[in-house]
């Protein structure tokens, strides 16, 4: 199955200005809180998407994605391929339609993802990471029918995630530097797109894990990658086993620089996250916080987006556990 796609284009103001309006009644407005560390630390305020109702941001690209589908569509169904945090929104805002979903499922994310989902009325397809990952290039999986919602390479889906680039600038105007975490790429796209349409002068970082590190690799080679030595790890909702050409057009304007941490770090920041901040953040929602410690992103003030907080809270522990900070 061949599906025709429309050219990649720059996603415009008043497309993120229309998608707040179209999901303010679904999304939370998400507090922005400074992290405090003490003077030798870069100032950091912590964006916090893991008090969403999925608990992670991809509610607002979903609840925009699903609101903006014809009737006849939503009469097929939704499907969408995730590792848990996608399809939680998917899930959400295709329940609050009343329309059915699927959602082809990394098998190995975390239990509380898949519970999520289950219990908002998906239908669940498990398959393995690289499987999801095909499909997500293909757009299509075999025996699913419905509609398909992309989740990062759709317009409607990085409208929504720009909402948050808006809030951003209203809570803290001198904002010098926004870090938010890759995987593949809808995030950083949709909120920088906001933040440059509004104040360019603000830098805009991604942020990616050691182990899957495509858009670092594409950003040096000036051209999409994959990630050799790619694997598995707790991160599992960032990093990716390639950068897709469409998202590495889409991100090329708007994005300054990327970074990558290691698992060490993002370990650190997870502890530091949860002593300091009382804030339980997954792995990718951690990245930010660990790229915004390393200096490379400047003394600040530095948004670093919280981007979810879905994680076994056994794994959490053991994870901490391990940190030294």
């Amino acid at each position: 199955m061949f599906t025709t796609l429309e050219p990649v284009r720059p996603t415009a103001l008043s497309e993120i200005r229309a998608a707040r309006e179209r999901i303010a009644k679904t999304i939370v407005r998400t507090p922005l809180v400074r992290l405090e560390l003490g003077p030798e630390f870069p100032d950091i305020r912590l964006k916090l998407e893991n008090l969403q109702p999925i608990n992670a941001y991809k509610l607002r690209g979903a609840a925009n994605a699903v609101a903006a589908l014809s009737e006849a569509d939503r009469q097929h169904g939704v499907w969408t391929i995730s590792a848990g945090n996608a399809g939680q929104g998917v899930a959400y805002a295709a329940r609050a339609a009343g329309v059915p979903c699927t959602v082809v499922v990394v098998e190995t994310a975390p239990k509380s993802k898949l519970e999520r989902m289950k219990a908002l009325g998906a239908k669940l397809i498990p398959v393995p990471y690289e499987i999801a990952w095909k499909a997500l290039d293909e757009r299509s999986f075999p025996g699913v029918d419905g509609t398909f919602i992309h989740p990062f390479d759709d317009d409607d889906f990085i409208a929504g995630h720009g909402t948050m680039g808006l809030e951003i600038l209203e809570d803290a105007p001198d904002t010098a530097a926004v870090i938010a975490s890759i995987g593949g790429g809808g995030l950083i796209t949709g909120v920088a797109s906001a933040i440059k349409a509004l104040k360019p002068e603000i830098k805009v970082f991604g942020v990616e894990p050691e182990t899957a590190a495509p858009a670092a690799l594409s950003f040096k080679k000036d051209s999409p990658q994959v990630f050799p030595n790619w694997r598995a790890s707790f991160v599992d909702g960032a990093g990716g086993q390639s950068m897709f050409p469409r998202m590495w057009e889409r991100m090329k304007p708007v994005v300054d620089d990327y970074l990558v941490v290691t698992l060490k770090q993002t370990k650190n920041a997870m502890r530091l996250l949860a002593e300091k901040a009382r804030i339980i953040s997954e792995g990718a929602g951690a990245l930010s916080v660990a790229a915004a410690l390393s200096g490379e992103a400047g003394k600040g003030p530095i948004v670093a987006i919280i981007s979810g907080g879905n994680i076994d809270l056994q794994k959490f522990c053991e994870l901490i556990s391990q940190s030294d900070y």
